[in-house]
């Protein structure tokens, strides 16, 4: 995504808490990160698109919807409404990836995304980002449109941006 524009708010509950293990928490829940931390970690995983500021972060986190997934090395943020989900990031630190963090945090988030009522996610991810399409393909997302120069390099080219589409099963 370009910016943070979805209305969201963090889910007030905390899920599994293990260490290693991704949970759900709320910008007031115990083990919730910090806004600062979390826009410190996104401007290290992210130069396209931009890395978000702390007050997006707290904008995004204080929105009716949004549930945080997060853990020391990573964390996945989206927001649910009116059936449908969308995955607004997810950030791995670049010395944790390959480990299974995104895969993790990809499918805690679609679970507390399917919790809150959503049945279909949606996504938008830099056509060149190989490592993210390869995750979300093997996570069974499949290729809704593109958007043509979606997002702004630092040198101010434009890259498109592929919006991504998985349909949810109801939870048990």
């Amino acid at each position: 995504m370009s910016g943070p524009r979805a209305g969201n708010r963090a889910g007030s509950r905390t899920g599994r808490s293990a260490p290693g293990e991704g949970r759900e928490t709320g910008r007031s829940g115990p083990r919730a990160p910090a806004p600062e931390a979390l826009a410190r970690l996104h401007a290290a995983c992210f130069v396209i698109p931009r890395p978000w500021s702390a007050a997006e972060f707290a904008a995004l986190l204080a929105r009716p919807g949004a549930r945080l997934i997060s853990e020391p090395d990573g964390f996945a943020l989206g927001h649910a409404q009116a059936g449908e989900g969308e995955i607004l990031t997810l950030a791995v630190r670049p010395q944790a990836r390959r480990r299974g963090i995104g895969r993790r945090l990809l499918s805690d988030l679609e679970s507390a995304l399917r919790t809150a009522g959503a049945r279909q996610l949606f996504l938008e991810v830099a056509a060149d980002n190989a490592a993210a399409l390869a995750l979300y393909a093997s996570a069974g997302y499949r290729r809704a449109g593109r958007r043509r120069g979606y997002y702004r390099a630092p040198d101010g080219k434009r890259l498109d941006a592929l919006l991504l589409q998985k349909a949810l099963s109801r939870p048990p």
